[in-house]
């Protein structure tokens, strides 16, 4: 009897769990789809909170020790310039077909579907590591103000929380990003401020002007500097083509999408660029602090140049603000990387369970699916070789941004080519990218040489074998899971006159359809409006 009696209980239990959690695990048996509630400044605060994280904040200042002020600065504007064509090609397509899976459903649609699958897949490991990066990241910068509890322990805690709230809803999620990003930007251009009064020595009583431009110079290392920060600056502009994923789930994706893909390119070129810029002006490039800090508040240019000019609690400062672009960064990964692998779940190209959705539209599968295979973040908690193999699972991700680049613009042309065949005008589009052939064929080339000269380093001064497998080992395994699931399926290529141009596109009304001509000032308009 008091085995029963437990048995009920447990039970009890048990059904008192499942019902708390009703609302993640219950399916929605009249559509299983993704809810189409984000607003337009949701999609505009995703893509750029998701893109301003620890990279800026820390990797701004590795940029400024290898090139030197005035060569970071032409590595960041040069990669800038690829980035806007990529943009462009994106913009066009999402806004024309505004679905769930982006770039990986165009790839299947305008040129095979087994590019669709080897993209897919690439793009969601790229994610994976990115999150699982994240976990790390914030471990690290919340110990730096206590360490009573074990870096594990963090992880564990961020583990469950970005998880929760990854879960609550698209819009929940939307409102937190939103935020949390406005909250970054905010403090981004507090800092230009403190800067412009530092340099002209308002704060710390000293006037800087351009004397480390002069002195150690504007250039550490000549071209070879410059070539080293081109590929970091490729890296930390990662992220961008994150707004074509959110149009799938955008409420107007042919208002949102046109003008997040103007916005977000502008602001984070700003952001960019002007953080280079001023840093430059108030740490030289030789700063030992640069160099030997022991983490990553201690090494962030930010947080160097505040306390020279006497700013004593701007550790902490940039420590929370490195808290909440981790937050920001960390929730737009699994965003991103269960969209992704939802959408091939759907597909037939991922376990068809990676597909469910639950009542409020959230891919909860996909989700815990993703922060599961996160966990490799606890792996770097290893001493040794199981540490080393966490940094080089990590590495092995850099050449994927630039195989996605190269898939976007590859779609764009098949895309036009598609409309050509099939005699539609290109002005029906409510969205056309400026400056078509020339800067999607600039943006696929160039993305093709960024393929190949990202592991320049592993060549230069002497051969690394193992940076070399690192930088490279990735390209032939997107070749085997192309040509792999090509002979597996059977897939073709797909030609003009056959493309699927429209199937699931959002229908409109006319009075929604206002076709957009791109022009330099409506481009320029986007960097204040």
């Amino acid at each position: 009897m008091a085995l029963c009696r437990n048995l009920e209980k447990e039970q009890g239990y048990l059904f008192v769990f499942l019902q708390l959690f009703d609302g993640i695990m219950e399916q929605d048996k009249s559509e299983q789809s993704l809810k189409r509630e984000l607003k337009s400044r949701h999609i505009t605060m995703i893509a750029i909170g998701g893109i301003i994280g620890p990279g800026l904040l820390v990797g701004s200042g590795t940029a400024l020790t290898q090139a030197g002020p005035a060569g970071a600065l032409i590595a960041f504007a040069a990669t800038g310039v690829i980035v806007f064509f990529i943009m462009q090609s994106l913009g066009e397509i999402s806004t024309a077909i505004p679905v769930s899976g982006a770039f990986t459903d165009f790839a299947g649609r305008f040129c095979d579907p087994a590019l669709s699958f080897a993209v897919g897949w690439i793009y969601w490991y790229l994610w994976i590591t990115v999150l699982a990066n994240e976990y790390n990241a914030i471990s690290v910068v919340i110990m730096y103000w206590t360490q009573v509890i074990p870096q594990w322990a963090w992880i564990v805690l961020w583990w469950f929380l970005f998880l929760g709230l990854s879960l609550v809803g698209v819009v929940v999620y939307g409102e937190i990003e939103f935020w949390l990003s406005l909250i970054k930007i905010l403090a981004i251009f507090a800092y230009f401020i403190l800067a412009i009064l530092i340099d002209v020595g308002v704060i710390g009583g000293t006037y800087i002007g351009t004397q480390y431009w002069r002195n150690p110079g504007s250039f550490a290392d000549g071209i070879n500097g410059v070539a080293k920060v081109f590929v970091i600056a490729s890296t930390l502009y990662a992220g961008v083509e994150t707004v074509g994923v959110t149009a799938g789930e955008c409420e107007n994706p042919r208002k949102a999408v046109p003008r997040a893909i103007k916005q977000v390119f502008w602001r984070i070129v700003i952001f960019y660029l002007g953080t280079i810029t001023f840093i430059g002006l108030l740490i030289p490039y030789n700063s030992p602090y640069l160099l030997s800090a022991q983490s990553k508040t201690a090494a962030s240019p930010l947080t160097i140049s505040l306390q020279a000019a006497g700013i004593h609690v701007a550790a902490h400062i940039i420590n929370g603000l490195i808290v909440l672009s981790v937050v920001s960064a960390g929730i737009s990964s699994i965003y991103v990387t269960s969209r992704t692998i939802c959408y091939l779940g759907k597909t037939g190209r991922a376990p068809k369970f990676l597909a469910i959705t639950n009542k409020r539209g959230v891919p909860y599968m996909s989700i815990l699916f993703c922060n599961l295979f996160a966990s490799i973040c606890f792996i770097n908690q290893g001493s040794g070789g199981i540490g080393a193999a966490y940094t080089y699972l990590i590495n092995l991700s850099g050449v994927s941004t630039f195989i996605v680049w190269t898939v976007i613009t590859l779609t764009h042309i098949q895309f036009r080519r598609g409309l050509e065949a099939n005699e539609i005008n290109t002005n029906e589009l409510p969205f056309r990218a400026l400056w078509y052939p020339y800067g999607a064929y600039f943006g696929f080339l160039a993305n093709i040489f960024l393929i190949l000269f990202q592991g320049y380093t592993s060549f230069y001064p002497k051969f690394d074998l193992t940076s070399f497998i690192v930088s490279y080992s990735l390209i032939p395994i997107f070749f085997i899971l192309f040509f792999g699931y090509k002979f597996w399926k059977k897939t073709q290529w797909i030609p003009a006159s056959q493309m699927d141009i429209w199937s699931d596109r959002r229908t409109l009304d006319k009075d929604e359809i206002k076709p957009e001509k791109q022009t330099i000032w409506s481009l320029l308009k986007a960097i204040l409006i």
